[in-house]
């Protein structure tokens, strides 16, 4: 078993390179980068500058060659992309994730100072959709074919089939400030008048402005987990040692909650090992919507001004978290299932 997951961490490497050097590829081929930005920018200026004295300077205007070349060395695009992206991973192994093209900080200073939001939403819809699809998948088992199990597949599938993001929206226009049924603020992380609040004002403040972002995380994952539950418990229930238990005249909710939960879990649990990265890396559009500053809005805002170094940043982490969160699932799938053997 040490030997399979010795090979599992050392296939990270190979993988992790793939990933990146195909975003990095993508990324630096697109148009509209930051040379092309730069350019647009100093043809606008001259353009402002040539109304204002009356001039005939506008879009047309070229870029001297030579300062073409200092914004092509500025920026590294002046080697082959082959050289740009050893050069990147290297500079990615020494910890260093470059400067920032908009905010002209070190990528990782700009990344740090989101965790704390992304965190505090990821692991809030992250318990929360535990502690719901996890009793509401065992009701549905134990009242398989009953009326609540089809109302709630009704509801579950139906909030599976609404994206995150278009389902923020609506929540937003129908209990949104300024709407009919003005419950929630329009966005943001928090109250701007967050340092005077109390102690208790600001619990209530915080619930306000986080209710409709984490039901949107949450969402998609009611549907797999809340039937993964019960599909997991019915099976069980299906088995020799339930039938055997209820034989021995034990009583139905001890077989159920001692016996059969126990093995039912164990699919759900191996989910957590990818806990990590789904705290940390965020929802670029749920963010959007809701105009919060974390990890997702900054990797959407990021691509959109062709801040490579940012993106590139965020895929580092995002990547590496999901890779070794993969090998944590197998970890923990071990230690819940004793049965189980990686050869």
């Amino acid at each position: 078993m040490t030997g399979y997951f010795l090979r599992r961490l050392l296939l990270i490497i190979p993988t992790f390179i793939g990933i990146t050097l195909i975003v990095f590829l993508v990324m630096h081929f697109v148009p509209g980068g930051p040379i092309e930005r730069q350019i647009m920018r100093y043809k606008m200026a001259a353009m402002t500058e040539g109304g204002a004295t009356g001039g005939t300077a506008g879009l047309g205007t070229e870029i001297p060659p030579e300062a073409l070349e200092e914004l092509k060395r500025f920026y590294g695009f002046d080697k082959p992309v082959h050289i740009r992206y050893i050069t990147w991973l290297w500079n990615v192994m020494r910890l260093d994730l470059g400067t920032s093209y908009v905010y002209q900080d070190p990528v990782w200073d700009v990344i740090k100072s989101r965790f704390p939001i992304s965190i505090f939403i990821g692991l809030t819809g992250f318990l929360l959709s535990y502690l719901v699809c996890v009793p509401l998948g065992v009701l549905k088992a134990v009242h398989h074919g009953s009326k609540f199990d089809f109302l709630s597949s009704f509801i579950v599938f139906l909030g599976y089939s609404i994206p995150g993001w278009a389902l923020g929206t609506a929540l937003l226009v129908l209990f949104g400030g300024g709407s009919f049924w003005d419950v929630f603020p329009l966005g943001g992380f928090r109250p701007t008048n967050w340092e005077f609040l109390g102690f208790f004002q600001k619990i209530s403040a915080q619930i306000q402005h986080m209710f409709l972002p984490v039901l949107c995380y949450m969402i998609g994952s009611f549907a797999t987990l809340t039937i993964l539950m019960k599909n997991s418990l019915m099976e069980n229930l299906g088995q020799d040692y339930v039938r055997t238990a209820f034989a021995k005249g034990l009583d139905e909710h001890r077989v159920i909650f001692k016996h059969a939960l126990r093995n039912s879990l164990i699919p759900i649990a191996t989910g957590l090992g990818h806990v990590f990265s789904l705290i940390l890396a965020g929802s670029f559009l749920i963010e959007k919507v809701f105009n919060i500053d974390g990890m997702g809005y900054l990797g959407y805002t990021s691509i959109l001004q062709r801040d490579y170094p940012v993106a590139l940043g965020i895929l580092v982490i995002s990547s590496l978290l999901m890779l070794i969160g993969n090998i944590l699932s197998d970890v923990i799938y071990v230690m819940v299932d004793p049965r189980i053997r990686f050869r």
